[in-house]
């Protein structure tokens, strides 16, 4: 039930910035998935157990590894009737071809939101993704946390300085991506075997382990040659973070650094990295970026886009793990009715009734048992409220209510039941 209430909040705030539902098929084309991002090993191909030789069309089906690939195949699609800039919001399961193990499944929800622009998307609805992510996690109240925010157009930069061509590029940026993973020494080796020189290299690690304010980060950002490329995304950088201020976004909750690259190929510029400040070891809460090109490989025009993923569900278990969120109830139901004695059943669900009509949301005990058995039933399930009424109660016309948390009850004259329970 706390899942569910998560995945509540976090639509409510999507839908509080103008985003809307979409869903999309969980079964793509193996070249829509493989053509941008998507990694062979990672996906899952579709197929029946017993295909006849017309059905063989059916190996070039796969499921979903995220949201966003079929998202660009839907705008492309559909973009006569779609109106620009398009805000979504997509909520379902993605399936990776993961060694299943504590935080990494094979299949698990992720809840984006993305905005797509028609040739053009102004560089405020990148701020606008950060302020959605901090208006989130506020109300989720997992703790401090903060928005890691860089330009992947700088990485560019640098390395087209350092010599690496457009055919190596995705490499490198793989290579720095991991470099809290397995390390600094270790990424300037993977960038020296690509064709970067050792001196290069360290340069560059040496920029993504700057420390600072965000405003001293941009000033040293500002004062360096590195090309044309790598100035534009300092300019693009700079505009974010301007407008995510505008937008009244705490400064705490956000922070330029320089060590965020992003590992899948689509991102071109603006790229986020979320962290629970007090849980480094959980790692990223809500990653994403900006993507130009997504949907070039659908042919067409060009519509960039902009979005974020949480993957709650991978998120729910490290938290639960580690102590931020307790155990949830099992029941959507705040008030369990006990049945003391068959006799009174009418009674029973009279009042279940009656709560329900009011938005409670009740539930009656199904059989006559031991008064401690079905006590220890509404602990156990999380009730909030248990009623009881038993022979001495239906003769008074009364009820005693009691409240689980504070283990205190009160009697209460039947009529007054509303009154004392409300939704």
């Amino acid at each position: 039930m706390l899942y569910n209430h998560y995945c509540d909040i976090i639509r409510k705030h999507y839908e509080r910035f103008g985003f809307v539902p979409l869903r999309t098929p969980l079964v793509e084309r193996v070249e829509t998935l493989t053509s941008k991002g998507g990694e062979a090993k990672e996906i899952y191909g579709l197929r029946r157990l017993m295909a006849s030789e017309e059905l063989v069309d059916e190996s070039k089906l796969a499921l979903r590894f995220d949201h966003t690939v079929p998202l660009a195949r839907f705008v492309v699609q559909n973009s006569g009737t779609l109106t620009f800039p398009f805000r979504r919001y997509s909520m379902g399961p993605v399936f990776r071809g993961e060694r299943p193990q504590d935080g990494r499944y094979r299949q698990f929800d992720q809840i984006d939101i993305d905005i797509i622009g028609r040739e053009t998307l102004p560089l405020l609805c990148d701020a606008e993704v950060v302020a959605v992510i901090a208006s989130v996690f506020q109300e989720l109240s997992f703790g401090d946390f903060v928005i890691r925010i860089n330009n992947r157009k700088i990485f560019q930069g640098m390395f087209e300085d350092a010599g690496i061509d457009k055919e190596q590029l995705n490499s490198a940026m793989r290579a720095v991506d991991k470099i809290e993973k397995i390390g600094k020494e270790k990424v300037i080796d993977e960038l020296v075997e690509i064709g970067m020189t050792s001196e290069k290299a360290q340069n560059i690690t040496k920029i993504m382990g700057s420390s600072g304010t965000t405003d001293e980060l941009l000033d040293m950002l500002r004062n360096m040659d590195m090309g044309e490329l790598f100035a534009a995304g300092v300019k693009d950088l700079t505009e974010v973070v301007q407008n995510v201020r505008a937008l009244g976004v705490d400064e705490g909750d956000f922070h330029v650094d320089l060590s965020i690259a992003r590992g899948l190929d689509y991102y071109t510029g603006t790229v986020y990295e979320t962290r629970l400040v007090a849980h480094p070891e959980i790692g990223s809460i809500c990653s994403g970026g900006r993507y130009e090109e997504l949907t070039e490989v659908f042919g067409g025009k060009k519509f960039p886009g902009v979005g974020i993923s949480i993957g709650l569900s991978r998120l729910f278990g490290k938290l639960l793990k580690t102590g931020i969120i307790k155990g949830e109830k099992h029941t959507t139901a705040q008030v369990l009715v006990l049945q003391l004695d068959k006799q009174f059943m009418m009674d029973y669900l009279g009042i279940a009734a009656e709560l329900r009509k009011s938005g409670v949301n009740t539930e009656v005990y199904p059989e006559q048992k031991k008064f401690d058995k079905q006590m220890k039933f509404a602990n156990k399930k999380g009730f909030e409220t248990v009623v009881i009424m038993g022979e001495d109660e239906v003769a008074a016309g009364t009820v005693i209510i009691k409240d689980m948390a504070s283990r205190k009850q009160k009697t209460v004259a039947r009529q007054d039941i509303l009154r004392c329970i409300s939704a």
